[in-house]
């Protein structure tokens, strides 16, 4: 029986209550929720003796303490799937409590990360690691971030997806360490695994994951072609002037986060030959 049969989907994640997911999972949500975070960041205990921590989140007092005092000294290893400051922050305090192992890749060259998160372990994709009774598969997923991980726990055929897919929205992708063309490839090979659950960096877990992966590529794609269109009917447009053209069906007070993954497409265009760059001025290659 697939592990999703007995997953109610439609239970919420609610900061600072450890929430009973599966037989290996729990969920427990940092008090961080935003427009860019949703409910905010789920940090996922996973184990059933020995215990591991996927994302412990941001480093927020109470939220690390909440990890530990659900944890305690059974806590062996910290896997985190990106550097953003909201995913990585609390691994140093977390580990300084109960000793246990840093997992995951530096933080790149850039804003917005986490710049004191040192991994003791630095997995290769594919790297399969095996916990108490868990094995946890890493699948490199760039795109939203280039050192960015998600986490398959190969017994429960559930994803770890971080930020590469969140429930209810999609992610931003920010140029330079954010990567259009990278994210598309990363959806694929998503696509191509073998997979039952997602659990996600913000929101409740994903069933039916293929139907929703699609979604997500469906809706890149189509933004895409917004983008195309804009080019084709508005010359030589700034990234700026083209903003509130090709998300138009956006609140302009997400415009400023939408503006990332703009540059994104527009860049991806750029290296597919259908977009030229002059200056600060785009058009249609």
């Amino acid at each position: 029986m697939p592990i999703s049969e007995g997953i109610d989907f439609r239970n919420p994640p609610v900061a600072g209550v450890a929430m009973r997911l599966t037989q290996r999972v729990t969920r427990i949500t940092a008090p961080n929720a935003g427009v860019m975070t949703g409910p905010g960041t789920n940090t996922y205990v996973v184990g059933e003796r020995d215990l591991a921590v996927i994302d412990p989140g941001p480093a927020i007092a109470s939220h690390v303490a909440a990890i530990v005092r659900h944890a305690g000294r059974r806590l062996r290893w910290i896997f985190v799937t990106h550097t953003h400051l909201d995913h990585s922050p609390a691994a140093r305090a977390v580990a300084a409590e109960t000793g246990a192992q840093l997992i995951g890749r530096p933080p790149p060259d850039g804003g917005r990360q986490d710049r004191d998160f040192v991994p003791e372990h630095v997995p290769n994709d594919g790297e399969v690691i095996v916990c108490d009774g868990c094995t946890l598969r890493a699948v490199q997923t760039p795109g939203h971030a280039s050192n960015h991980l998600c986490w398959l726990l190969e017994e429960e055929r559930l994803l770890f997806t971080g930020d590469h897919i969140m429930q209810g929205s999609t992610v931003v992708i920010t140029p330079p360490d954010g990567d259009m063309s990278a994210y598309f490839a990363s959806l694929e090979k998503v696509l191509a695994l073998d997979v039952d659950v997602l659990a996600p960096g913000h929101g409740s877990l994903i069933g039916e994951p293929q139907a929703a992966v699609r979604r997500l590529i469906g809706h890149r794609l189509w933004r895409e072609r917004k983008v195309v269109d804009a080019l084709a009917d508005a010359g030589t447009p700034t990234l700026d002037e083209l903003l509130p053209v090709v998300y138009s069906d956006v609140a302009p007070q997400l415009h400023a986060a939408a503006r990332g993954s703009l540059h994104a497409h527009l860049l991806k265009l750029a290296r597919d030959g259908r977009a030229i760059q002059t200056a600060d001025r785009w058009r249609a290659a």
